[in-house]
């Protein structure tokens, strides 16, 4: 009887996590689809860039992102992915990447961030909560969080 109720409740809460979660494709797109500009005061563009989608730290990088999913969206966060440097699209020349690299964009379009290395989502996510636009967003929402 234990086991089938502890069944049951495992069952009840993945469906109510399942519904509480947004789906995580609104919130990572493809460099080919965007302008860095079209983000300006809106969304802070984090950026993930690699030779190719195999590259192990590109693939090490996009787990911790989706894992963390729901930090980075109540930080106005968008993903946006670039593995193919011979499409050179507008993020890619803008930015300008040397293999792998993660780069986060203040939503004033400035370059916050330069990483050559995966970054895990509590680094991230520090990092973010001390900018000067993210310290105006807390004071004004009246919470710490």
């Amino acid at each position: 009887m234990k086991y089938a109720l502890s069944l049951v409740f495992a069952a009840f809460a993945a469906v109510a996590q399942d519904a509480d979660e947004k789906p995580v494709d609104d919130m990572i797109v493809s460099a080919e689809d965007v302008e860095l500009d079209s983000f300006r005061w809106v969304k802070r563009p984090l950026v993930v860039f690699a030779d190719t989608p195999n590259d192990p730290r590109f693939n090490e990088q996009m787990e911790y992102l989706r894992d963390g999913i729901s930090a980075l969206r109540a930080r106005d966060v968008i993903v946006i992915t670039d593995t193919d440097p011979s499409a050179q699209t507008d993020v890619r020349r803008e930015l300008r990447p040397r293999g792998f690299g993660l780069v986060l964009v203040g939503k004033d379009g400035t370059i916050q961030l330069r990483k050559p290395t995966p970054w895990a989502i509590r680094e991230l996510t520090r990092s973010i909560d001390k900018l000067p636009a993210r310290q105006q967003e807390l004071r004004e929402r009246g919470t710490g969080s």
